[in-house]
């Protein structure tokens, strides 16, 4: 290749690379993966050991994010059999007309011992009373400032939620109940922000969403933009704090137009183990 040859193909080359990256873009915000992580649990019962949750997080339904990808996602959620499905938040995009299919379609989701959620900024923003409405018509039970109890025999594991970091209040004490300081909770919040305000010791993970793992990560230079006023501490992953940890799952969907790089979506597969002692 002499010279000339060489200046055409890099002249080509580098009229071409905008459009191969807008199409990979727009081809991995549809690229969901299911994200398999084994998190230790402190003060886990024996009888909880080996529990799967399968977290599904930021659908954004609307006018990117169409049912035919959501009913997907729900498929291969209830294909993985996990014991519990749990939901972060941020159901719809752009308007409240999004919200109501979007939970039919998640009306299929199937778990052994339920599906349970919470809600996120953009629902507050739409209609959070709607989204209210529409989580018990699917049957989805509202973790917002609750929790629920599961059971086996003389054990117990509380799942707990907050209402969202931006726009709403969150309770903490009801979330977990009547929790001992020797039993085991696992929280949900949709924004990882809120983990900083934790030192609740029996909050023992928290399941979060929200930063979309950056939705755009450019080798070398990282993600240019992430809604957290920490950076990219919590942008994606299973994040240790002095009081907890917390699993920020890079959601499934995107805000703004549908492009991801380096921030796959995904379906989040947390398997519960009991930490070593010590």
């Amino acid at each position: 290749m002499n010279r000339r040859e060489f200046l055409k193909w890099a002249q080509r080359t580098t009229l071409a690379a905008p459009a191969l990256t807008l199409g990979y873009g727009l081809f991995e915000a549809s690229w969901f993966r299911v994200a398999r992580e084994t998190v230790a649990i402190p003060h886990l019962p024996a009888a909880f050991d080996g529990l799967t949750i399968a977290f599904l997080t930021d659908l954004h339904h609307g006018r990117y994010t169409s049912l035919h990808y959501i009913r997907t996602v729900v498929d291969v959620t209830n294909a993985q059999q996990p014991d519990i499905i749990a939901l972060g938040g941020d159901y719809a995009h752009a308007h409240r007309r999004y919200i109501p299919p979007c939970f039919e379609v998640l009306s299929n989701l199937r778990a052994r011992w339920g599906v349970f959620g919470v809600l996120g900024n953009h629902d507050h923003w739409y209609d959070s009373r709607l989204a209210k409405q529409c989580m018990r018509q699917a049957h989805v039970a509202d973790l917002t400032n609750t929790g629920y109890w599961f059971t086996q025999g003389s054990s117990r594991l509380r799942l707990g939620g907050v209402d969202d970091f931006w726009e709403g209040s969150q309770n903490l004490a009801d979330a977990l109940g009547d929790a001992r300081p020797d039993e085991a909770c696992i929280l949900l919040s949709h924004n990882p922000d809120y983990v900083e305000s934790i030192t609740d010791r029996r909050v023992r993970l928290v399941l979060s969403g929200h930063t979309h793992g950056g939705q755009v990560v450019l080798p070398g230079l990282g993600a240019p933009y992430v809604p957290s006023i920490y950076g990219e501490k919590y942008l994606h992953g299973l994040v240790r704090t002095p009081f907890t940890q917390v699993y920020v799952s890079r959601g499934l969907a995107t805000v703004g137009p549908p492009l991801r790089i380096g921030a796959r979506p995904e379906i989040s597969l947390m398997r519960l183990t009991a930490a070593e002692p010590g």
